[in-house]
């Protein structure tokens, strides 16, 4: 599978359908991203899990999701089945040797893997925006919080931190407005009213800590193989919009927080986004422009992205054109939009004379993919169509039983498979509170001690005590002065906190999380 720093993907037909050479993927163009894609049933995962088991080979870490539930089979050894001895001797793949390989299980829910969590902070106000539909509106009040945050010491690792901070902003939503431009007490409930559903959604797993070390990702194993990291995501998928986000994420913290190393020998990570057209559905200009911004960059931090969708069409042309190593697996065009798809999908590729790729993307079989990679100076290889080699581990999923024993020796049992709750935004917006209630008992206690005091004094018409024989004027009920102080309070004392903490705000990065 490995020769000479090279993948093995397969090998080439001829026009008369005899063999003609193999078909590899260098090494050290691993990081030049790439594109898988074809229609439901032609072979797209088989061909995911035949690079990830190259890639894991070679020693470099991979990153992949699980939608189906069938690519966990990787972690065990392949069966000797007559398909795929035939596939073997079909390419002239001698010898055929099976292999498990270094597989960490993750699963956002903890059922299938282990947690996998990140903080309210480390999303940052883009990614978090994008995840709850908010408007623009919507968005400004969102970075208004973080800004507030971020200043005033108040650190949101969860949604109740981020509740916590809404509500403040809600009724204190006129003076904050001062400082920080317009805060709509409207946009505020939406954005509150999202969060409910959010965690109704399953959100509330995910945000918290101890949050997900990248560095935990990139795992090698003693025999110098790279682990590969599978994310379950059959449930996950039942919400798109939080998979497609936290895939997102994930890239954003690989970029903020990888070296440069420009073009290494072989990638430091590579990271497979299946169901990529979620990503890009609905999705605003600002956040595809930070897309392509982070696909761009990320090559040289040697990480290697590959998506794996449908349609050529999901994936914006401005993201394709970075997009160097090709999989095309058979396409269909019954509608005008998938005709559109095929054309696409066959100017996209350095044409091979003896065929017309439009007219073999329909016609390509299971397993089968016109494939074109990078090589010599990164110049693309003339397209050629190829039989993909059948995998060494197991095709399909592994049982209950197995899966638990893979997670039981796994090598970060027990780092984040418990919750751990520190103080954060809640917790001091709670305490601030409470201590601005107290004050406020302890004023009114003395304002009515005082006023006792003067009620059991003599008085006598004309002596100089009328003012004091007035009635005081009627006051507020005690509740109501109560509510006023706490939110005086606490609104200071946050005040406080931001005039004292300028010039020490967190920095962001180019998806607005949190530069480590």
């Amino acid at each position: 599978m490995l020769q000479d720093g090279k993948l093995y993907i397969g090998t080439s037909r001829k026009p008369d359908d005899s063999r003609n050479k193999g078909e590899y993927l260098e090494l050290r163009f691993g990081n030049r991203h790439g594109l898988v894609t074809g229609a439901t049933g032609t072979g797209k995962t088989v061909t995911l899990q035949v690079l990830a088991e190259g890639f894991s080979n070679a020693g470099v870490p991979v990153f992949c999701a699980d939608v189906k539930g069938d690519l966990s089979g990787i972690g065990a050894i392949g069966e000797a089945k007559d398909f795929l001895l035939a596939r073997a001797e079909q390419i002239g793949l001698d010898p055929y040797d099976f292999q498990e390989f270094p597989v960490i299980f993750w699963d956002l829910f903890g059922e299938k893997g282990h947690r996998v969590r990140t903080t309210i902070s480390e999303m940052g106000p883009l990614l978090l925006s994008r995840l709850m539909n908010a408007t623009d509106a919507q968005e400004g009040v969102i970075n208004i919080a973080f800004k507030i945050a971020d200043e005033g010491g108040l650190p949101l690792l969860d949604l109740k931190d981020l509740q916590a901070l809404l509500s403040y902003m809600g009724e204190n939503a006129t003076a904050l407005s001062n400082q920080f431009g317009f805060i709509s007490k409207a946009s505020v409930g939406a954005i509150q009213r999202s969060l409910l559903v959010l965690e109704q959604q399953g959100a509330r797993q995910f945000f918290g800590e101890p949050a997900l070390k990248i560095s935990d990702l990139m795992r090698t194993t003693n025999d110098g193989r790279g682990a590969i990291s599978v994310l379950a995501a059959d449930k996950l998928m039942m919400n798109p919009r939080l998979y497609a986000t936290f895939l997102l994420w994930m890239l954003s913290e690989l970029f903020e927080i990888l070296p440069e190393v420009g073009d290494p020998e072989k990638p430091k990570l590579v990271f497979f986004f299946d169901e990529a057209h979620l990503l890009f559905n609905d999705a605003p200009k600002v956040l595809v422009e930070r897309v392509e911004q982070v696909v761009r960059l990320i090559r040289s931090k040697g990480v290697g992205v590959y998506f794996v969708t449908q349609n050529p069409l999901d994936v914006p042309e401005t993201v394709l054109a970075q997009l160097g190593n090709r999989v095309q697996h058979a396409l269909r065009a019954y509608t005008p939009r998938e005709q559109k798809a095929v054309k696409t999908a066959a100017e996209t590729f350095r044409p091979n004379p003896d065929f017309d790729c439009a007219t073999v993307i329909t016609q390509l079989g299971t397993g089968e993919a016109l494939v074109s990679t990078l090589e010599g100076k990164g110049i693309p290889s003339v397209v050629e169509r190829t039989l993909v080699r059948p995998p060494a581990s197991r095709i399909g999923p592994l049982t209950e039983g197995e899966r638990r024993k893979i997670i039981d020796v796994s090598p970060v049992a027990g780092l984040y498979d418990e919750d751990f709750d520190r103080e954060s935004a809640y917790e001091i917006l709670a305490a601030r509170a409470a201590a601005a209630a107290d004050a406020a008992e302890r004023q009114q206690a003395e304002a009515e001690q005082a006023k006792s005091s003067e009620g059991s004094r003599w008085t006598l018409p004309g002596f100089g005590d009328d003012a004091a024989a007035t009635p005081a004027p009627k006051t507020r009920s005690r509740s109501g002065y109560q509510r006023e102080s706490v939110a005086e309070a606490a609104m200071k004392s946050v005040a406080r906190s931001v005039a004292s903490s300028l010039g020490r705000a967190l920095v962001r990065g180019i998806l607005g999380s949190l530069r480590r």
